[in-house]
C-alpha cells in the first residue's frame, strides 16, 4: 500500500511540501486540505511580497539557515517556471546614532548568515540609490527582491498536482485523531463532514496552527496572536519616490520591522505595514470581530503578560491605525515628501505569532512532531521566502521520524 500523507493549509509552505514531497517519494499520495475556496487567502496572499535576504535573524537559528537556503531555492523556482522576480534592492534607514550604531549589529548578522553585497552606506550613497530618501546612514542590501508569492504558490500546487496530488479545497480540517498506525482526518465542508485516514499529517495552518496541534493531542502553548497589519497605497502618480524597499531601523525588542515603503512586482507601492491586535483570528479590519476569538484571547495569560510588556507600543500602534497621518508621518520620517494626499487605503494582513506561557514573542520557527502529525506552530515571516526550505526540512523530518 503506498504511503498515504495529508498536508493541511493552501498557503505557499502547505503547496511547497506537497511539491517536495512527491520529488522525493513520487508514490506518495497526497491530499492537500485547504478550508477556503483558493488557495494562498490569508498569509501567504496578503503579504509584502519580500524576498528576505536574511537581514536581521540570529545566525545559525532555522530563520536564518532556512531563509538563505530558501532565497536560492526561490530564485531557481522562479527562474525555472518564470515567475516575475525584481531584484529592486533595500535600504534600513538610519535617522540617528542609535539606530546608525544598530546598523552595525545588523551588518554583523546578514554577513554571518551570508547575505551577498550588505554593507553600511552613508547620506550620499544613500541619495544616489534613493533620491528621496533621507537618513544619516542606511544598510544596503543590493540582492533583497520582490515577488507576488500568491503566484508561487499556485506554481507549486499545480505541480504537486501534475505528480498526483489531490488538491482539495473548501475542506475545513475540524478534527486530527491518532489511532496509533493511522491519523483519521475530519474535514467539514458545504456538503457536511467527511472522515478519512492518513498514515501522516502535515500541518501548515498558520493561523490555526496552535489549534490543530491542540486537535493532534499537543498541548496549548505557543499559543498564536493575530496581528494585523495595515497598509497604505501611494497613488500611482507618485509611486516614482522609491526606487526599490525602504525600511527604518527596526527596534530589536519587538518583532515587527515597522513601517516601510515596499514596492511590488504588479507596480503598486504599499507604506506599512502597522501591527495591532486583529479582533478575528481572520479579522482584516476593525469591523471584522469574532467574540469566540476575542474571549480566547481574554483566556490567555501569555497575551496578558504580552500586553503588560508591550502596552505602549500597542497604544502607539493603534493610533497609526486610527490615524492616517500618524500613520504616514512614520515613513515621511526617512521619505520627507511623502504626504497624506499621495496614498489611499491598502489591504491588510494579518501575522499569525506565537506566544510563549511568558508572554513573550516566539522569535524562531517552531515545528512540533507528535506521533504522526507534524505541526508548523510558529511560521511567520519570513515563511514564504523559506517556504521552500522548510518544506524539504519537514519533509526529512518525518524521513528520519519513520
Amino acid at each position: 500500500m503506498n504511503p498515504r500523507l495529508a498536508i493541511v493549509g493552501g498557503g505557499i509552505i502547505g503547496a511547497a511540501v506537497a511539491r517536495e514531497t512527491l520529488r522525493r517519494s513520487p508514490e506518495t499520495e497526497v491530499t492537500l486540505f485547504e478550508k477556503e475556496d483558493r488557495l494562498a487567502s490569508h498569509q501567504t496572499g496578503r503579504n509584502s511580497g519580500v524576498v528576505h535576504a536574511g537581514l536581521y535573524y540570529q545566525p545559525g537559528s532555522q530563520k536564518a539557515v532556512l531563509c538563505r537556503r530558501g532565497v536560492a531555492l526561490l530564485e531557481r523556482y522562479c527562474a525555472e517556471r518564470d515567475i516575475r522576480r525584481i531584484a529592486c534592492g533595500k535600504v534600513l534607514v538610519a535617522l540617528n546614532d542609535a539606530e546608525r550604531l544598530r546598523l552595525a549589529d545588523i551588518e554583523e548578522k546578514a554577513l554571518a548568515n551570508g547575505v551577498p553585497g550588505v554593507r553600511i552606506i552613508g547620506p550620499q550613497e544613500l541619495a544616489e540609490i534613493e533620491p528621496n530618501v533621507r537618513g544619516i546612514a542606511a544598510l544596503h542590501s543590493p540582492s533583497t527582491s520582490i515577488v507576488d508569492f500568491a503566484a508561487v504558490t499556485h506554481a507549486l500546487a499545480a505541480d504537486a498536482a501534475a505528480a498526483g496530488a489531490k488538491i482539495c479545497l473548501g475542506h475545513e480540517v475540524v478534527g486530527l485523531h491518532a489511532t496509533g498506525t493511522e491519523v483519521i482526518v475530519s474535514t467539514r465542508t458545504a456538503a457536511g463532514e467527511q472522515e478519512a485516514a492518513f498514515d501522516r499529517v502535515i500541518a501548515c495552518g498558520g493561523l490555526q496552527s496552535d489549534r490543530l496541534a491542540e486537535m493532534a493531542g499537543d498541548g496549548p502553548d505557543p499559543v498564536i496572536m493575530p496581528f494585523r497589519g495595515e497598509y497604505y497605497a501611494l497613488k500611482p502618480r507618485r509611486r516614482d519616490l522609491v526606487n526599490g524597499l525602504v525600511y527604518p531601523v527596526p527596534d530589536p525588542r519587538y518583532p515587527f520591522l515597522g513601517v516601510h515603503v515596499t514596492p511590488r512586482v504588479d507596480g503598486e507601492v504599499l507604506i506599512g505595514p502597522n501591527a495591532v491586535l486583529a479582533l478575528a483570528r481572520e479579522g482584516y479590519s476593525w469591523r471584522e470581530f469574532s467574540l469566540p476569538d476575542l474571549a480566547e484571547v481574554a483566556r490567555t495569560p501569555a497575551f496578558w503578560r504580552f500586553a503588560r510588556k508591550h502596552w505602549r507600543t500597542g497604544i502607539r500602534e493603534m493610533y497609526g491605525s486610527l490615524s492616517k497621518r500618524r500613520f504616514v508621518a512614520a515613513a515621511r520620517a526617512y521619505v520627507p515628501d511623502l504626504d497624506v494626499d499621495d496614498v489611499v487605503p491598502g489591504n491588510a494582513g494579518i501575522r499569525a505569532q506565537a506566544l510563549d506561557t511568558d508572554g513573550g514573542l516566539v522569535d524562531d520557527f517552531r515545528i512540533s512532531v507528535r506521533d504522526r502529525v507534524v505541526v508548523l506552530r510558529n511560521a511567520p515571516s519570513p515563511a514564504a521566502t523559506s517556504a521552500l526550505a522548510i518544506a524539504e526540512h519537514v519533509v526529512e523530518t518525518i524521513s528520519t521520524a519513520r
